[in-house]
This record gives structure tokens, sequence and C-alpha cells, in this order.
């Protein structure tokens, strides 16, 4: 509807059913694979995001004051007061947690299976609109107005990664199926392409960009006003400009997504919402245990079930989640704290005192002589430990000796017996 826009959109992980936002209150919910709209209502307020929850059924508003979650029928379900007011949303749908950063820069994680309030943390660097989640760890990466990029994870309150990506303002960011590529764009007219296993510039181009995506088969898209252009890699993660599509009547353009499992690339414009073919952006082979385009109510119930199960923890996101289930390998030269090393001379001194003695005849089996050797049996074993205790206190045991070749500070060298000269 021109009145309501522009709009934004969003679609679910198997690419079956879209849900697009007015920025003046309007939501319409489809089926893309029927081409049916199933709902429509308006809101009467501001509309700044969508994203959808687990599944379909239920689905994710930023709204003027705080977000709201409505079913598919357009009942709402809850408000989360807690987010205040949001600009962006995030679903991880492996977390089962909905991320949001409102305006006054603060990221909020809340898990929706349980309704607990995972994380809230300043971010420290104003307001900002522009966050992606990264689909390989579930690293949520914000771009903000000084050209930097922050990466955040749930439990940790400083940001994992801050680069500083472009001389200007961010204005989009996006990342790759595989997760090791990057794209951001900025004020300084550059779309730069990053390589997340070092943290460097693949490639720059000059452009503009108000919103960017990747599609599952490596395909860029980017738009600039009523101009939306694709970007194909040619070999070595080098771009080239594979197709362009210019909006009719200079239509401006707020967001583009690419549609899962199909060569299909949504537009949210100004006047409403558009679509374009573009053929090699959807991966063709699906796997019905991941993503089902097809699937039907009972399969629907049977995975929303399997997600409860399979829910990972937010300790598990982190930037290289290969790491789990590996063990950590102990450092080259790592000291004993002094309690491991009061632990190690109590064993000793126990192991000491539980050798037998040998009884000898003639007088050398006395008591006393037996108490004596066990002293020295207890003794020779905490000889080894008494060092390691004294410099793990602080207090150790020998004096340092100042040689003759060492040479003092001019102010104490007249304290010294043989005068330096």
């Amino acid at each position: 509807i021109p009145l309501f826009g522009p709009y934004t959109l969003e679609y679910t992980p198997n690419g079956r059913y879209m849900i697009v936002g007015g920025r003046k209150g309007h939501i319409a919910f489809m089926d893309m694979l029927n081409m049916e709209l199933i709902n429509e209502f308006e809101v009467k307020e501001t509309v700044c995001d969508v994203a959808f929850l687990q599944n379909e059924q239920l689905f994710a508003v930023a709204q003027r004051k705080y977000p709201y979650i409505y079913n598919r029928h357009g009942t709402e379900i809850h408000c989360l007061k807690e987010h205040g007011k949001s600009l962006k949303l995030q679903f991880l749908d492996k977390h089962l947690l909905l991320a949001s950063i409102n305006s006054y820069g603060q990221l909020h994680y809340q898990d929706m299976s349980t309704g607990e309030m995972v994380a809230n943390y300043s971010t420290g660097l104003g307001r900002t609109d522009v966050m992606r989640v990264n689909p390989y760890n579930a690293v949520i990466g914000l771009g903000h107005a000084r050209g930097k990029l922050t990466m955040w994870k749930p439990t940790s309150v400083k940001p994992l990664v801050t680069m500083l990506c472009h001389k200007g303002s961010l204005t989009a960011v996006a990342f790759d199926r595989g997760g090791h590529l990057m794209a951001t764009a900025g004020g300084d007219q550059k779309i730069k392409i990053w390589d997340l296993r070092k943290f460097e510039v693949v490639h720059s181009y000059t452009a503009r960009a108000q919103s960017l995506d990747f599609s599952q088969k490596g395909l860029l898209a980017s738009s600039n006003g009523s101009l939306v252009e694709i970007y194909r890699d040619c070999g070595g993660q080098d771009y080239k400009i594979y197709m362009k599509h210019r909006m009719v009547k200079g239509y401006q353009v707020g967001k583009v997504l690419f549609r899962p499992y199909e060569d299909i690339c949504g537009i949210g414009h100004s006047m409403g919402f558009s679509s374009m073919l573009v053929p090699g952006s959807g991966e063709p082979n699906f796997d019905t245990f991941v993503d089902n385009p097809m699937e039907t109510e009972k399969q629907r119930r049977e995975k929303e079930v399997q997600a409860l199960l399979d829910k990972l923890q937010p300790e598990t996101i982190m930037l290289d989640p290969d790491v789990i289930a590996t063990v950590r390998q102990l450092k080259k030269k790592q000291k004993k704290t002094k309690k491991e090393i009061e632990g190690e001379i109590e064993g000793a001194v126990e192991a000491a005192k539980n050798i037998r003695v040998k009884k000898k005849t003639k007088g050398r089996s006395k008591p006393s002589r037996r108490a004596k050797k066990k002293e020295e049996e207890v003794l020779r074993a905490k000889r080894p430990l008494l060092d390691q205790h004294k410099e793990a206190s602080g207090h150790p045991d020998k004096k340092l000796r100042i040689g003759d070749d060492t040479e003092l500070p001019k102010a104490l060298q007249r304290f010294a017996k043989n005068r330096q000269s």
C-alpha cells in the first residue's frame, strides 16, 4: 500500500512464508508458495522492523514504544517492555533467542522458550539501526556511526571484536552463509568484503548501499535509492556486477532480502513490495530435516518439539564454534597456585608418615630413633615443595646479593662497600 511505506520484510528459514511491515503500521502475512495473503492488519503505530520467531506461527514487530509478539491471525500475544524502543530485531533459531537493539544503544537477548531476559548490555557507541546475525556462529554484528563494527555474544559484557570498517558511519552489514565472509557498506561510499578468519579486507568497491544481503549460493544484493545491484563471485572472492534493476518511478528501496531455496530477491520499497528473479541465487537441493518448504502441519509440530529438545545454551555462542568439545591445552609455563602447593605438601607429609620403618636389632629400633627417622622422611618430602610455597607467597628464602658486576644507580653507589667509579 503506497500510503504505509517504506516496507521491511522477512522470510521464514524454509522460504515459504513472508511478513512485510510498513513504516506507518501496516503488517501483512503471506504464503509465498501459493501466493496467498493469509492475514493483514494495522497496528496504528510506527513499525521499525519485523522478525519471525521459531516458525510462522509467531512473529515479532518492533513498534513505536516496545516490540510486540503476534500470532499468524494478528492477535497480540506479548508486549516486551524490557526491550524499550527497538529499532532492529534478529532471531537466533538454534538458541531460541530474540535479540534487539533500541534507540539508546542497548542490546537485549530474551529467551523465547522461557521468557527469561538472558542479557542486557549497553554498547556505549550511541544509537544504531544496523544489526545482523552471523548464521555460522550466532554472533550479532552491530554497525555504528563512526565506522565501527562490533560483534557480541550474550555472555560477554564487552564486544568480542571491534573493527574500524569505514571512514563514515556504517549503513549496512551482511554475513555469508558459511560465516567467513562479511560485507559492509558505509557513508564513505564504499562496499567492503571482509574475510572474518583474518579480519582483513578482501576487496573494496566504490558504491553506496542502504541494504545488503548474501544469498544461499553466495550472491550479494545491494540497494541504493531506487537501484538494486546483484554481485557475483567470479573466483577468489572477487565480486563483479551480475545484474542490475531499477525500480519504476523512482521508488526508494528500503530492504533487499533473498528468499531461501528460491531464485528470488524480495525488495521492500517506499510503495510496497516487489520481487525480482535472480538465477542461481537459491539452494536447489534442500534437506527436509533442516528446512522443508512443503512441510505439513504435523511435520511443523514435530520440528518445533525437536527444536526445543535441541536448543543450544547461550554459552555456546562464540567466534569459533569448532572449539566446543575440544580439550583446552595447558600453558607451557603455568605456575602452581599457593593452595595447590599446600595441598601437595599435605599429601607428601601423609605419604611420609605412612612409611613403615624396618625393625632393627641391638638397640637401633628404639622408639626415639624411629620417631626421628619419620621426622627426617617428612622433612625430605617437604623440602622440594617449601621453596615453591615461599615463591608463591611472595617471601623467597634467599636474599638477592649484589655482585661486583652489578651496576647500581648513581644515587645508591655511595652505599656500596666498594664504591663504583
